[in-house]
């Protein structure tokens, strides 16, 4: 019996299969969106900023999610390329943090996904000019429109400003409530995407 199915998740050698174990349970207890994630980034001037996103790609290579690179987020994480998320789930009491370097996605990876969001999601993102100002929602709406009539029914290209982006970690961090606050944590380490991991548990 080993760490995932004996419940004992502190005994786990490695975190991806752990992630993953966690993962699976909570697409099938959390009510909303079991893949969203806190996303952390910083500016120029060190100035965190944080908000909801969703994971849309997962691996012992690192976590994908996308977004307009023209957007806040965007430009935060190609001038630091470097970001932390945190998994949240509440049925489950559990969460995890995860920090790391990140790189840019393949043309080819951005384009297949892109391609499988639905179509008003893909005019959307050429409709939408992510985190500047906005003069009025008659004013995106009208920008939706125009987007519609010029693809029409026929295929919808990706944006060039818009792609994915993989956290590499190299911190993992696994909580699980506990009574009394006597909550179970346990990190993974590395000094680098291609090193190996070690493992520490941590006082509550």
């Amino acid at each position: 019996m080993n760490a995932l199915t004996s419940g004992d998740f502190t005994e786990a050698s490695e975190p991806f299969a752990l992630f993953e174990s966690w993962f699976e349970e909570a697409k099938t207890s959390e009510p909303n969106d079991p893949n969203g994630m806190a996303l952390a980034t910083v500016d120029a001037d060190g100035l965190p900023n944080v908000r909801m996103v969703l994971l849309n790609g997962r691996g012992p290579d690192g976590f994908v999610f996308y977004t307009n690179t023209q957007s806040q987020k965007g430009e935060e994480l190609l001038g630091q390329n470097k970001a932390a998320a945190l998994f949240h789930w509440k049925s489950l009491r559990r969460q995890i943090r995860i920090r790391g370097p990140v790189a840019l996605v393949s043309d080819a990876e951005a384009d297949a996904y892109f391609q499988s969001r639905p179509r008003d999601s893909r005019i959307g993102a050429w409709a939408s000019q992510q985190s500047r100002p906005l003069e009025s929602r008659f004013a995106l709406e009208k920008s939706v429109a125009s987007y519609a009539l010029k693809f029409g029914v026929g295929e919808i290209p990706r944006p060039p400003h818009w792609t994915g982006f993989r956290i590499t970690p190299v911190y993992m961090e696994f909580w699980r409530d506990g009574a009394f606050r006597l909550h179970d944590r346990i990190v993974f380490r590395r000094a680098s995407p291609s090193e190996a991991w070690t493992k520490t548990r941590l006082y509550p």
